[in-house]
């Protein structure tokens, strides 16, 4: 037997649970399912400062708790279940938890990205003590220090120059002897001081220290993957600029959705491809992914949603 909701929100993180809030205080009584990743990205961030009305910084987890709870306190329901299989062909939405059924009048979809990795365990051991997927979170903490930028495209590039307004060296480590990106970008990245540039090589370890339960990032152990050579790189910090993924496989067939995977939204909206269904956050935004921008698509998401609601009882 499943049970009926008038709206279902798929995915937290700031987008989700900002959907949450506002659809609550509408009286639509919204079911979040939380994923496999409750919070989204920012719960496996530490600091963050550049979220609006916290001028010391609050740690990720910490504001994913609170936007939840403020949800929640409107008569939104959290459940810490995974969708795995969604069918968006008819009315009412069926979504599927494993076994377990649910159907929805109106679906908000805020599954996010996921930052690419390279999948090494000293990565995920300082990930967040000197290890990001985001200059324009992180930059800020690299003043004066000397970091890399792994990758060759334009996602490597744009984090490079931007992490040049606070490092005082960028070394970008690729694993080919050319860059794949665009040649405006090429450009701008070779004509900057800073930026330096280490060919055909690859991270085989982020090195760090741990003094008294403080880990920072010390360099990282590189091969040159045509001589099979390895040297140490001295480093304070190690960004990921091999792209980002929407986690929208579920979607798959049902969903407009660019080259990439992102969902395409009827702009100035959060309207997908089926009456009813919306998207918002880091799943249907390739150029920003940040988490205050998250959060007003989220709350977008959660206004277009109550009007579309309305307008079938009109």
């Amino acid at each position: 037997m499943s049970s009926h909701h008038r709206l279902v929100i798929v995915g937290s993180g700031p987008a989700g649970l900002t959907a949450a809030l506002y659809s609550a205080r509408a009286n639509l009584n919204p079911v979040v399912f939380e994923g496999i990743q409750p919070g989204g990205q920012l719960t496996i961030t530490t600091e963050v400062e550049n979220y609006p009305g916290f001028p010391g910084g609050i740690m990720g987890p910490e504001l994913m708790d609170a936007m939840r709870k403020q949800a929640e306190r409107f008569g939104a329901t959290s459940m810490f279940k995974n969708i795995t299989k969604v069918d968006l062909t008819k009315q009412p939405f069926r979504l599927w938890s494993d076994v377990e059924e649910y159907t929805a009048e109106a679906v908000i979809i805020s599954t996010g990205a996921s930052a690419k990795w390279l999948g090494i365990p000293s990565e995920k051991e300082f990930m967040g003590y000197g290890v990001s997927a985001c200059a324009t979170c992180d930059g800020f903490f690299f003043r004066g220090l000397e970091v890399i930028v792994v990758g060759g495209g334009d996602t490597a590039i744009e984090e490079a120059t931007f992490l040049t307004k606070f490092a005082s060296k960028v070394t970008i480590v690729h694993r080919r002897d050319a860059l794949r990106a665009s040649k405006i970008m090429q450009g701008k990245a070779e004509k900057n001081p800073k930026i330096a540039f280490v060919w055909d090589s690859v991270i085989e370890e982020v090195l760090g220290k741990d003094e008294n339960g403080k880990k920072s990032v010390t360099g990282v152990r590189l091969r040159n993957v045509r001589t099979n050579e390895t040297s140490v790189l001295k480093a304070d910090g190690v960004f990921m600029g091999i792209g980002h993924k929407p986690n929208t496989e579920l979607f798959t067939g049902q969903l407009v959705m660019d080259k990439t995977g992102y969902i395409i939204t009827q702009k100035p909206g959060t309207l997908t491809n089926i009456p009813g269904v919306f998207a918002a956050g880091d799943v249907a935004d390739s150029v920003y992914r940040q988490a205050i921008t998250a959060a007003g698509s989220g709350c977008m998401a959660a206004i277009d949603a109550e009007r579309w609601l309305e307008s079938l009882h009109d």
